[in-house]
């Protein structure tokens, strides 16, 4: 799993590249990234799968803000980020959620 951050120096918004590995996606078919950014939706499109079976997505975050996010694997099991910029409790005994500083 990895961040990648690209600021616009035109506005203030940051490019973030979610991406994670064949491995850390456990064989899952499906990713999807999901999180404060899109409202916690889990119906949104999938992550885009690539043949090295890494899952990818850019998402445009404003400036000066955290964002807590989650990925959901196969419609069914939560996975975290753990390269995550922070972890925060989600309300689940012994869950977090990662959050991106941008």
């Amino acid at each position: 799993m990895s961040l990648k951050k690209s600021y616009l120096k035109s506005k203030p918004v940051c490019k973030v590249t979610f991406r994670l590995s064949s491995e850390e996606a456990k064989a899952a078919n499906s990713v999807k990234l999901v999180g404060e950014f899109n409202d916690w939706d889990d119906t949104v499109s999938p992550m885009k799968k690539l043949k090295s079976g890494e899952f990818t997505q850019t998402v445009d975050l404003e400036v000066g803000k955290n964002y807590q996010f989650r990925y959901l694997l196969n419609e069914s099991e939560w996975e975290n980020d753990w390269h995550a910029d922070a972890y925060v409790p989600n309300g689940m005994p012994g869950e977090d959620n990662s959050v991106v500083s941008v």
